[in-house]
């Protein structure tokens, strides 16, 4: 709903920010660290963090669960910095280490990686294992998430 505030949390402190949605093109700051809300890249979520992003945080939350010496982790890597330069500002998309951070990788069930995860309003509304490349990342969030 256009002048309808959302939520949305900053990528570097974490602190939650409301903007209004036809503002989220406009390259808002984060009112507590004043920091960039959109940086084109994806976020490194942590354990921490991660429920803020997802629940919290208004905007669809892509997560691509990967390990450091996983070949096709790493091959895909540039694809969703890629994507995440498309998808931003409406959708987040964030990466989680499942050798950092293994309680989110079990706790998401993580049997393969690359896997990516589509959250919004906090649920897991879609899951995609394997490498994609930045069109085919694209065209998965918007087939899942329409309004991204």
């Amino acid at each position: 709903m256009s002048g309808t505030p959302m939520l949305v949390a900053c990528p570097h402190c974490h602190a939650l920010n409301r903007v209004a949605r036809e503002r989220l093109d406009q390259a808002p700051n984060c009112g507590h660290c004043h920091q960039p809300l959109f940086a084109g890249k994806p976020i490194a979520l942590s354990t921490a963090h991660f429920d803020l992003h997802a629940a919290r945080s208004e905007l669809p939350l892509v997560v691509d669960f990967w390990a450091p010496w996983c070949g096709p982790c790493l091959a895909m890597a540039p694809q969703f910095e890629a994507a995440a330069k498309t998808l931003e500002p409406h959708v987040r998309l964030a990466k989680v280490d499942t050798d950092a951070e293994p309680a989110l990788g079990a706790r998401f069930g993580i049997r393969s990686i690359p896997t990516m995860l589509l959250f919004r309003d906090g649920r897991e509304i879609a899951r995609q294992s394997g490498a994609m490349n930045s069109a085919q990342i694209v065209a998965w969030v918007r087939a899942n998430a329409p309004r991204a």
